[in-house]
């Protein structure tokens, strides 16, 4: 069973959360968070992406950036813009893509802190692979702050009494409550202050959720709880109470979700002519011309492609897939096996540069505007997948395919921080 626990969260004051709060380290490069940062010396990219109070250039990953990292992470505290509270809290993060319309989706969130030895023993279970170059660079981001920074994005299986208690307290007023001016995402913000109602949360988790999925934030995770284990180690005193031994996540219903396409374009079509490809796949997929107008998959194992400006409907024809085999039924494996492996022969998704990918937030336009262009030669439209597959992946210790779900809206960084100790 799942292990949370409130904590003592640093948090800006409300005067300037809409400025302090910034997208993750991760869908910004250093240029574009320099740009957004701009005239806003409240952001926390100044923590997560310090790089952009050093000349232009500096590494990243250089001894210099996370010197001022904690710089800058100290400063937030002596200027007041990060405010610790004074007991242990639970919070409860919602957040909307449409935020202005009243029948909008919301999904709300619990804030709290996970237990590393739940990472270490799979009760917190993971989908992707890590990398250590980017593990390594979290953990250093760790160290130097003594801090979860940025929370993990995490997933559980829907409870009704959970969903009561976080009813109950989302029918009041919310702490923080604003639109992102760079994407018009809707961002709302709770305190849970009543200690029953945290401690049945607590009670919950360690009772009706048996496992806690990673969404997003694979690094993160993996270096918290690799920072925790190095704490544990070099603590001669170690009771397993230490804050460090703790990490900081949203944890959402897994039926609040929301999981967007992630689509491929392709440099090439491997020396073979349009009409060649279009046999080749024609073997495998039954493929349908829909012509000029941009076509949108609508279910699994239908996909759509975008080639020479017609889009075409291709649905996976029966055997060549595997709808029993948790890897095997996704569609990023059935086209990765039947078109990019066989007939255009990318064989590794991770490091072949003929192909690229494309976060459906973007819209299929974008794939349009890449073949268009003379970029890429075609482009594939997948249709997402489903958190139920998400789970009986990490349910069975497979790994999903590279570049296979994207979230969305991603979580807001600095409504609320978490010390090691």
């Amino acid at each position: 069973m799942s292990i949370i626990k409130p904590f003592r969260g640093f948090r800006p004051p409300q005067s300037i959360v809409e400025k302090l709060a910034s997208r993750p380290y991760d869908v910004l490069n250093s240029e574009e968070a320099r740009k957004e940062c701009e005239g806003n010396p409240y952001s926390l990219l100044h923590v997560t992406k310090a790089e952009i109070d050093l000349p232009v250039g500096t590494d990243e990953h250089s001894l210099e950036v996370y010197l001022q990292v904690v710089k800058n992470y100290n400063s937030f505290k002596d200027y007041g813009w990060l405010v610790q509270d004074k007991e242990e809290k639970l919070y409860i993060y919602a957040q909307s893509m449409n935020p202005t319309d009243p029948n909008a989706h919301w999904q709300y969130g619990i804030v709290a802190c996970a237990y590393s030895e739940d990472y270490v023993n799979k009760i917190i279970k993971k989908h992707e692979l890590t990398r250590k170059d980017k593990e390594e660079d979290r953990m250093k981001h760790v160290r130097i702050t003594n801090a979860n920074v940025e929370p993990v994005f995490f997933a559980y299986p829907a409870v009704d009494r959970i969903d009561e208690i976080v009813a109950s307290v989302t029918s009041k007023a919310p702490v923080y409550d604003f639109i992102a001016k760079e994407d018009g995402f809707g961002h709302r913000f709770w305190v849970i202050d009543d200690r029953a109602l945290i401690d049945e949360l607590v009670e919950l988790f360690a009772t009706k959720v048996p496992a806690m999925y990673i969404a997003d934030g694979h690094h993160r995770s993996a270096a918290a709880a690799l920072v925790g284990q190095e704490k544990k180690e070099h603590n001669p005193n170690h009771t397993g109470k230490e804050e460090y031994n703790y990490f900081m996540t949203v944890i959402f219903p897994d039926n609040q979700l929301n999981i967007i396409d992630y689509n491929r374009v392709v440099k090439d079509l491997n020396g073979l002519s349009k009409e060649q490809f279009l046999a080749a796949v024609g073997e495998t997929y039954t493929v349908e011309d829909m012509g000029t107008e941009i076509y949108k998959p609508s279910k699994l194992h239908e996909f759509s492609m975008y080639l020479d400006g017609h889009w075409y409907k291709m649905n996976a024809k029966p055997g060549t897939f595997n709808d029993s085999d948790p890897i095997g039924v996704l569609d990023v494996t059935i086209l990765s096996n039947l078109v990019l492996d066989k007939i255009l022969g990318i064989k590794d998704l991770r490091t072949d540069k003929r192909i690229d990918f494309v976060g459906g937030i973007r819209g299929l336009g974008e794939l349009k505007r890449r073949v268009d262009s003379g970029e890429m030669e075609v482009a594939f439209a997948l249709y997402p997948v489903s958190m139920q597959q998400i789970i009986d992946i990490a349910d069975t210790g497979n790994i999903m395919p590279p570049k296979t779900t994207w979230f969305e809206p991603k979580l807001r960084s600095g409504l609320v921080i978490h010390e090691l100790a």
